[in-house]
């Protein structure tokens, strides 16, 4: 008889990851957009199994677990520790699957450590394999039939992690729509999804809203996909008095009806991918839309509307030489952005830039480890890999110098207002928290280093 416990595992890298020697999590709460899967999985279990599930990056993973179902849900950067943890459990008998963007997108890599792989989205797929466990007939691989109609995405279990809610700024995410129309050549999401997007009904969003606090987050890649679709949902959300933050695309700063909208229904916050001030670049990615206007203008529409602004950047594209990092902290400081989120040249596997990168030679490091943004895993074009490291670096540790976040702070107040600054505040001193944990300094590669 199939064993009905399961633990559902979010790994972490070695630098995150709470052990029997590290067992103590970082003094700062953490805005975690990938406990959500887990959550939902969890939900869309059968009611005669028994769920728990471990986030590595706030407790310990029992490896002495007695759950005889073992899922793990990761991405690149986490696929080396998910291998492990797969390696382990199944030596000692238990069935592991797996599933998450990583496993989708590689799934020749992942199936050699798993029983099974859930490639997509795991609605119809995980209840499946479930299903065949209980029967000893799992499949390797489980996808979704072309056009197949999904199950309906349940309300996440949120109870599994009130015994750890502490850590995080808010349990409360949800998740409005999947995927993105747009077809950003670096994107695992685009990749994932096929550029398709899918949203939930409103009602069923505005229900799931009333049993959560008035704090929470929109965990959807661009929440301004159907900008007609958005604007239902935020008058809807209006009278709930909730105050929220997402994700979206700067094409939010040309509605004015949607920008006020999403403002009036609570939003005090976007995080927002600039990605680069090249416009030759954002070309090459099939970004054009951020060039439709004046990316600055845009930013000042959206700030003075009262909503903060994180900013996604990535350094290290091919139109990227030395002076790329000065001239971005010139434009964060010219702009006013609240905060940012310094990614470098990845190319992710399964994305056609990876295909690119690979066809070409310049790929670097194959250390799936390293790919998480903070590492160079490429051959840039027009500088060194040490100048792209430094680069990168710099751009962060001078950012968030406490000297320049307060004064962000100072300023920003009479622009996106008293409470919404406090907020941007502790976002920036979260990040500088975790620079300095990290020993983030590096030095600008245009200026040459004496001797």
């Amino acid at each position: 008889m199939t064993n009905k416990k399961i633990l559902i595992i979010l790994p972490a890298g070695d630098k995150y990851r709470i052990t029997s020697v590290e067992q103590i999590v970082p003094k700062r709460n953490m805005l975690r957009f990938s406990i959500l899967p887990l959550l939902l999985v969890a939900a869309l279990t059968p009611s005669d199994y028994e769920v728990d599930i471990c986030d590595e990056n706030v407790q310990m993973l029992d490896l002495n677990t007695d759950a005889g179902i073992i899922g793990i849900s990761f991405m690149t950067a986490l696929a080396p520790r998910a291998f492990e943890i797969a390696d382990f459990f199944r030596a000692r008998g238990k069935t592991v699957i797996a599933g998450g963007y990583f496993p989708t997108l590689c799934p020749e890599e992942t199936v050699s450590h798993f029983d099974s792989v859930i490639i997509g989205d795991a609605e119809n797929l995980w209840i499946k394999a479930l299903y065949d466990l209980e029967n000893s007939k799992i499949q390797k691989v489980y996808k979704h039939a072309p056009d197949e109609e999904r199950d309906q995405i349940p309300i996440p279990r949120r109870d599994l992690i009130k015994k750890i809610s502490k850590y995080y700024v808010t349990i409360n995410a949800i998740q409005v729509g999947r995927g993105c129309y747009n077809k950003c050549r670096f994107c695992s999401v685009t990749a994932f999804y096929k550029g398709k997007y899918s949203r939930r009904p409103v009602i069923d969003i505005i229900s799931e809203l009333k049993g959560v606090s008035r704090e929470l987050i929109f965990v959807d890649d661009n929440i301004i996909s159907e900008p007609e679709y958005s604007k239902e949902l935020f008058r809807k959300i209006m009278p709930l008095k909730k105050r929220w933050v997402s994700q979206c695309s700067l094409k939010i700063a040309d509605d004015p009806e949607l920008l006020t909208l999403a403002k009036k229904s609570g939003c005090f916050g976007l995080f927002i991918g600039i990605e680069n001030i090249c416009p030759l670049n954002l070309r090459k990615m099939d970004k054009e839309f951020n060039l439709e206007r004046d990316i600055s203008e845009r930013i000042k529409i959206i700030r003075n509307a009262g909503i903060g602004i994180v900013a996604g950047l990535i350094v290290g594209m091919d139109g990227d030489d030395v002076t790329v990092f000065r001239n971005t902290l010139n434009f964060l400081k010219n702009t006013g952005i609240d905060a940012i989120q310094v990614n470098i040249m990845t190319p992710l596997p399964g994305t056609p830039l990876y295909k690119e990168f690979t066809e070409s030679g310049r790929i670097a490091d194959t250390d799936y480890s390293h790919y998480d943004f903070r590492h160079v895993v490429i051959h840039p074009l027009m500088m060194t890999p040490a100048e792209l490291q430094n680069g990168a670096d710099w751009i962060y540790s001078q950012f968030y110098r406490l000297d320049n976040i307060i004064m962000r702070f100072l300023r920003s107040i009479f622009v996106i207002g008293l409470v919404n600054s406090f907020f941007s505040l502790r976002l920036n001193l979260t990040y500088r928290y975790d620079n300095k944990r990290e020993k983030i300094y590096g030095h600008d590669p245009s200026v040459k280093l004496s001797d």
